[in-house]
């Protein structure tokens, strides 16, 4: 079961030449989720190997230009692929407005329904629920209204162990019951405690993306644990008073945010357009941070199964 996030842009409010706005593609067993949509997301999903008809659902952290321009587009581009599914978006407010007005002039008769839910960019709250995946709202400290979003994957199903169900002799039901978490109870009448028939096939993993916003020690708090965070990282940390003025945050400050999250790993991106190598900032985050990676567009950054 795939989980992984491929980059999509990273460049922050000026594209340049080698960097696209901010936007990512999740992808939790094969259903894929877009978070953030700057402009050219629908070229950036093409060109990467993602097909736009799997979408889900959209995640917008705020409405900043940079980070939603390229969703109109993508909505009127997805009736040409034939889509036919629903597609949810989750944006704070005003969202709805802006929407209503892109599907009163340009797409008023789409083969499929785009539904808006608020984001409350002050609550830590549960936006999305599946079989497989939860998606939370991270409030951030932004210049407007702004939310990061925490995808985590549920507990998958036990494993029953193969030697167990030959020593016991289990039956289809029993095993069935051991893989709800029963214990199971054989014919002599002798009751096999759950934790001696099963094991959990890994751990669930997660994903945090913390979009603009100036260091919060408690968004990351919220990200405990994670396994691969994004922080954006729009200045070196020379510019620490910019970055604080401007609602953004500094290569260090992501590192601080990795650590206090307990982060297995780190990617910084939504680099200022005055950086054209980021590998200063990548090595300014490791100096606090030693797992800090780039966010290079095009990049698959996949979180493997752990037990």
């Amino acid at each position: 079961m795939s989980f992984s996030v491929t980059i999509l842009g990273s460049s922050s409010a000026k594209p340049t030449v080698a960097r696209h706005p901010s936007a990512q593609a999740v992808n939790v067993h094969e259903q894929y989720y877009l978070v953030d949509a700057g402009e050219g997301v629908q070229q950036q999903l093409v060109r990467y190997g993602v097909n736009p008809l799997k979408i889900r659902a959209v995640f917008i952290s705020h409405l900043h230009g940079d980070h939603v321009f390229g969703l109109f587009p993508l909505i009127s581009t997805l009736a040409l692929y034939g889509r036919r599914t629903p597609l949810r978006v989750f944006a704070p407010a005003p969202f709805g407005e802006i929407l209503a007005c892109h599907l009163r002039y340009f797409d008023s008769e789409l083969p499929y329904t785009v539904s808006w839910t608020e984001v409350d960019t002050t609550k830590h709250a549960l936006l999305l629920e599946n079989r497989t995946l939860e998606v939370w709202s991270v409030p951030l400290r932004h210049r407007v209204p702004c939310a990061g979003f925490l995808f985590r994957e549920k507990e998958p199903p036990l494993n029953v162990e193969k030697f167990k169900i030959a020593k016991y002799g289990l039956s289809i039901a029993q095993i069935t019951a051991a893989k709800r978490g029963e214990d199971v109870r054989l014919a002599t009448g002798e009751v096999i405690p759950n934790a001696e028939l099963t094991y959990r096939p890994y751990a669930p993993r997660s994903y945090a993306y913390l979009s603009d916003t100036n260091y919060s020690a408690k968004a990351a708090g919220l990200c405990r644990g994670v396994d691969l965070m994004y922080h954006e990282a729009t200045y070196a940390a020379a510019e620490q008073r910019s970055a604080k003025d401007r609602g953004h945050s500094t290569t260090t400050d992501a590192a601080k945010a990795a650590l206090r999250a307990g982060a297995k790993r780190l990617v910084i991106g939504h680099y200022s357009s005055r950086y054209k190598d980021e590998t200063p900032l990548v090595e300014e985050a490791r100096a606090l941070f030693a797992e800090s990676y780039p966010a290079t567009e095009g990049t698959t950054y996949t979180v493997e199964k752990q037990r």
